[in-house]
């Protein structure tokens, strides 16, 4: 099994009502610096005419990418289908599958049949004989036999991966909480369909081993998209009657309708040799897909290879300033700041990106349950989501609302403010959204980056501060006294009273759950991303009663018109898991989604920081058509390092200037969520790994030199644009155009359809961006990743908890992520 399965029992049993029947497409937003999901491999494929009278011959289904796949989301779009009626029929299954023949798989090797909420098609279980739906292609040999009679299709596992499994409802391999499964997307009015699917990995799962395995020629073994198209007809050839059981997908005669699709994955692993001794880098989740990209490119040359640890930015400015032997390169958006008197550290800007509000928000509208396409959302409603300010982000909706939030809307689609902006969402039950943001346990500068948004705003920061807004909401009090600051590099969850459940019934309750369970933490933005996917980001408060004692349990994954989350994610994860985008307001009051253009304007946008030739997230200032949340990532190394360790280090800032800025799905390429770094950063990047391999030397302000401001990286002479100064022994910075960078970025005919960015121009960069560090800086003590201290909720000492003070001895886990050799450990 893949490493933190979760063993979730989800107790949401329902049969789809008609208003299922309406449209399952995929949220459609601005296309968020992505590709259409490399369209050059798309494929398209037809059914064929059934044998009792369903023809599906009109049927056209495109998997929208076929090649260079990992762990994502596929936009999978048909036509040609009948319109699903009020019958449970005309609909597909889709389900993802291992195989070597060419022909494609057996049955045996899908992941199906454990979907949530008793989905129509799903189910490994088969009938036959007289049996209600009985499939007559089913024979007595044909499928084993469980210890209560029931005929059932085992899944079976690639080779070392175990034994097939023992019955139908065997979890050894997956569950109804981390399937991805689809076994009932209706046709719409049209006949047609628009989702997105999650594929696997062997990363994700190695029982399907995508990715992981290879021919004896050491190619990558396929894996299969298989559509299994449903009409009106049973398999006994029955028209079906409404309310009857509806057979599985997987059942003989079904199944030979299948419409089966190639899938090409990358290999997990960077196939680098294991004996090559490594280089550490360190650092921002906002550069790990891009990284994890390179990695393999980076190895086929050298004598090294490299590996990266997602941490806190902090903690890896840290780690190379102190010359920790874990990574002599960092990956963050804040730059090292300068320390009088100690070693150089170069900075080399390799990735534009940005956050993104991500979600997946299906809601009830006159013709049936759709898909929510475009969501606005201004700095004082992320205010309110991020401060818990809403009933329903602390307590169960069937529980008692505490005094000091009551006169609150319970939730975000009660807020006449997000009504304003969102008017499709009016009248929503309050129980149709999402109960709160799905955010990182994480210190890091992409927290910042929120906080600085949100407190700029004056109405947004007024809030924060208790004053309410114009229709009366107030901030939840766990937050005033100064808990929220534009310093803040984390998420707190101020409010963690416990409240006990009404289980109902008169069941003795023996547990209790705070807003830690409603709304729980994320391992880190792409954890939060897959888990807005599937709609479930962990919720824990549903009631459990056995023998008359109840207790908790979490609400487990919905099923897919009853999918409502949304969280802080980075670009390139909600583009992988094709999440849609809310559009934020900018300082022009316009409201933009994370595009390429938008990400380039930003970047345009962005005054320096205090060290020279690096930009500083300015989220407040962003016009004309900027994304607010847009960062740029820094490589940042020591120039006191090993000659070889700056060589390759220069190596990693060279590739990501060139080839790594090449956009695509293939490894080694940019992957879409990034935004292809302007020219003149490029220019930049190269003259930083060329003074990184240089290294520390008499004159230039390190350690026994003398600072100078005229380091010639260009040829052009001392002084030079191109050279910028040198922070020295006293501190000041050189000189150095941030507008010529920012003018290269900002690309006024900059396109939003992603392309392998021009060759640079030749363009000075914006200035030197050496700096000298040392030492811890002022923000490490509240930098440093820590872990929440969960299980001290005594009702007696729940109020001083919730406030402030408990905020400043809370720890929270550095969630760091390995990710060595392709694959996330």
């Amino acid at each position: 099994m893949s490493p933190g399965r979760r063993r979730v029992t989800a107790g949401v049993g329902c049969l789809l009502s008609a208003l299922v029947l309406a449209v399952l497409p995929l949220p459609r937003g601005a296309d968020q610096a992505r590709a259409a999901t490399a369209g050059s491999s798309a494929v398209t494929r037809s059914g064929a005419k059934g044998v009792y009278g369903d023809d599906f011959s009109h049927l056209e289904v495109t998997v929208h990418q076929t090649k260079d796949l990992t762990g994502q989301g596929v936009r999978v779009t048909w036509t040609g289908g009948v319109p699903s009626g009020n019958d449970e029929t005309n609909f597909l299954s889709i389900m993802q599958c291992w195989g070597d023949a060419d022909s494609g798989p057996d049955r045996t090797q899908c992941e199906f049949g454990l979907a949530a909420g008793g989905q129509k098609g799903d189910g490994r279980a088969v009938y036959r004989g007289d049996t209600s739906g009985h499939d007559p292609l089913e024979a007595d040999s044909s499928t084993p036999v469980d210890k209560n009679g029931t005929h059932y299709v085992p899944f079976r596992p690639v080779e070392g991966q175990g034994d097939a499994t023992a019955g139908p409802t065997d979890t050894t391999y997956f569950t109804d909480g981390d399937t991805n499964a689809d076994p009932f997307m209706p046709n719409d009015g049209d006949g047609g369909g628009d989702i997105s699917f999650e594929l696997k990995s062997a990363v994700e799962q190695p029982a399907l081993g995508c990715g992981a395995r290879t021919t004896s020629a050491g190619e990558i073994q396929p894996c299969w998209l298989v559509v299994v198209p449903r009409g009106t007809h049973d398999p006994n050839g029955q028209a079906h009657t409404g309310g009857a059981q509806v057979t599985s997908s997987i059942s003989r005669s079904n199944w030979d309708q299948r419409i089966v699709f190639r899938l090409g994955f990358a290999p997990v692993t960077d196939n680098c040799d294991a004996d090559k001794p490594e280089r550490g880098i360190m650092g921002s989740e906002l550069a790990t897909d891009a990284i994890t990209s390179w990695q393999s490119a980076l190895c086929r040359t050298g004598t090294y290879r490299f590996n990266f640890t997602q941490s806190g930015e902090q903690q890896a400015r840290s780690a190379v300033t102190s010359g920790d032997a874990l990574a002599g390169l960092a990956m963050t958006v804040d730059p090292v700041e300068p320390v009088a008197g100690a070693a150089q550290v170069v900075h080399a800007p390799v990735a534009v990106t940005g956050l993104t509000i991500g979600f997946v928000w299906m809601y009830d509208a006159t013709d049936g349950t759709r898909p929510l396409t475009k969501l606005r959302l201004n700095q004082r409603l992320l205010a309110k989501a991020l401060t818990q300010s809403y009933p329903f982000s602390v307590v169960k909706p069937a529980d008692k609302v505490p005094d000091y939030l009551s006169g609150n809307p319970d939730s975000l689609v009660k807020d006449p403010e997000f009504l304003r902006l969102n008017p499709d969402l009016a009248g929503q039950a309050a129980g149709n959204a999402p109960l709160g943001l799905a955010v990182s346990l994480a210190n890091t500068d992409s927290a910042n980056i929120v906080w600085k948004y949100i407190l700029a705003n004056t109405d947004a920061r007024e809030f924060i501060e208790g004053k309410a807004d114009p229709w009366g909401m107030k901030v939840n009090p766990a937050y005033e006294d100064g808990v929220v600051s534009d310093s803040l590099d984390f998420f707190p969850k101020a409010d963690i009273a416990p409240r006990t459940p009404d289980c109902g019934g008169g069941s003795t309750v023996t547990t209790t759950y705070t807003g830690l369970d409603v709304v729980p933490y994320v391992n880190d933005m792409h954890d939060g991303a897959l888990k807005v996917r599937r709609g479930d980001i962990g919720t824990a408060y549903d009631c459990v009663v056995v023998d008359n004692m109840a207790k908790l349990a979490p609400l487990g994954r919905p099923i897919p018109t009853r999918q409502r989350q949304f969280g802080v994610v980075d670009n390139a994860s909600a583009v992988r898991y094709q999440l849609g985008a809310a559009a934020l307001a900018n300082a022009d009051g316009d409201y933009v989604t994370p595009t390429e253009g938008s990400l380039l304007k930003a970047v345009a946008e962005m005054p320096d920081s205090d060290v020279a030739g690096v930009k500083a997230p300015a989220p407040a200032k962003m016009k004309d058509g900027a994304y607010p949340l847009t960062a740029v990532v820094y490589a940042a190394s020591s120039l006191d390092q090993a000659e070889a360790a700056r060589q390759d280090y220069a190596k990693v800032m060279r590739y990501a200037a060139g080839a790594g800025q090449t956009q695509g799905t293939a490894k080694g390429e940019l992957p879409y969520g990034y935004a292809p770094l302007p020219a003149a950063m490029r220019t930049q990047a190269r003259q930083a790994a060329d003074r990184l391999e240089k290294g520390a030397s008499a004159g230039d302000g390190s350690p026994g030199g003398t600072s100078s401001g005229g380091d010639d990286l260009s040829g052009t002479g001392s002084g030079g644009a191109a050279g910028g100064g040198v922070s020295g022994g006293t501190g000041a910075t050189g000189g150095g155009s941030a507008g010529t960078s920012g003018a290269a970025a900002g690309g006024t005919g900059a396109s939003d359809t992603p392309k392998p960015s021009a060759a640079p121009s030749g363009t000075d960069p914006a200035g030197q961006n050496v700096a000298q560090s040392g030492g811890h800086t002022p923000s490490e003590v509240l930098g440093l990743i820590r872990w929440v201290l969960l299980g001290v909720l005594v009702a007696g000492g729940a109020a001083a908890l919730a406030g402030p003070v408990m905020l400043r001895f809370s720890v929270r886990g550095a969630a760091s992520t390995h990710v060595h050799g392709g694959e996330i450990e």
